[in-house]
């Protein structure tokens, strides 16, 4: 496990339609594009170890979404689930990628399959980890949080910090290394971060999965979904569920490992994005 000493820096800025957000490429710039997308409360920094290791044989794009990790947060910043559809889709063409691989996590799940069907977004293949894609969805906690946003927002900033450790290192079954917990909490914290948290689990619901669940039967392309087989968030049979729905659609569950698999199980599930990858490439 790697841990806040390594350096994960956006260094490239896109202005889209919903605030200036912060990215990075990896690998050889003539090799086959894929792009990582992160999901909530979380950012590209999930993904480090993943996008490193995909870089030995791939040109890796990552992104942290509007308002979120090192990207533009805002008072009055739309940072729902459709805003980050579109600033993908407008990406994806600042980029001048036609047909990348997609690997989405968590609330970048329904980005990903929003871009998709909804603006245009072309993949050449789609891979879903633990996404946000079926009703119902959201926990307990993030339903209390969504419909109390303003009064959370009030707390001092210390018990805000102490919310959000609890809330982010439930994501893992196995326990968050001190170090990653603090790299991903800190966004949270500035005074940007603070009304940012509460403002992007309040524009959340169930509408912009309602909007699209309908249509996952017209997807044709190959689908992996990877689900953690202890993820408390978003249980394991929304996977199975999921992957009936999408025409050929292959699951695989990933044992030891929760919501955030990329921290509990990062070996397992970089060979399973590997090997999905060169399946393109062997046709």
């Amino acid at each position: 496990m790697t841990t806040a000493r390594d350096t994960w820096t956006l260094d490239r800025t896109f202005a889209g339609s919903a605030g200036t957000v912060r990215w990075a490429a990896l690998g050889p710039a003539d090799a086959p594009p894929v792009v990582l997308v992160h999901g909530t409360p979380f950012s590209s920094y999930v993904w480090r170890g993943v996008a490193r290791a995909l870089a030995g044989e791939h040109r890796v794009h990552v992104w942290d979404l509007a308002g979120y990790g090192s990207s533009e947060m805002r008072d009055g910043q739309d940072v729902s689930l459709a805003a980050q559809g579109r600033i993908f889709a407008e990406l994806l063409g600042h980029w001048g990628l036609d047909r990348p691989a997609v690997v989405a996590h968590d609330f970048g799940g329904c980005v990903a399959l929003r871009a998709h069907l909804l603006h245009g977004a072309r993949y050449e293949r789609l891979a879903l980890v633990d996404p946000v894609a079926l009703a119902p969805w959201g926990t307990a906690t993030y339903r209390l949080l969504g419909a109390n946003a303003g009064v959370f927002a009030q707390l001092p900033p210390a018990l805000h910090e102490a919310l959000v450790r609890t809330y982010v290192g439930s994501a893992s079954h196995r326990g968050l290394h001190p170090a990653v917990l603090d790299r991903l909490v800190e966004p949270w914290c500035t005074e940007e971060g603070r009304p940012a948290f509460y403002r992007q689990i309040e524009q959340n619901d169930q509408r912009f999965t309602d909007e699209i669940q309908g249509r996952y039967g017209e997807l044709r392309l190959p689908v992996l979904i990877c689900w953690g087989a202890q993820d408390t968030w978003i249980p394991a049979a929304k996977g199975e569920e999921l992957a009936r729905l999408v025409p050929g659609a292959e699951l695989r569950l990933i044992e030891g490992a929760g919501h955030l698999v990329q921290e509990d199980a990062p070996a397992e599930l970089t060979g399973e994005l590997l090997g999905f990858l060169r399946e393109s490439r062997s046709r």
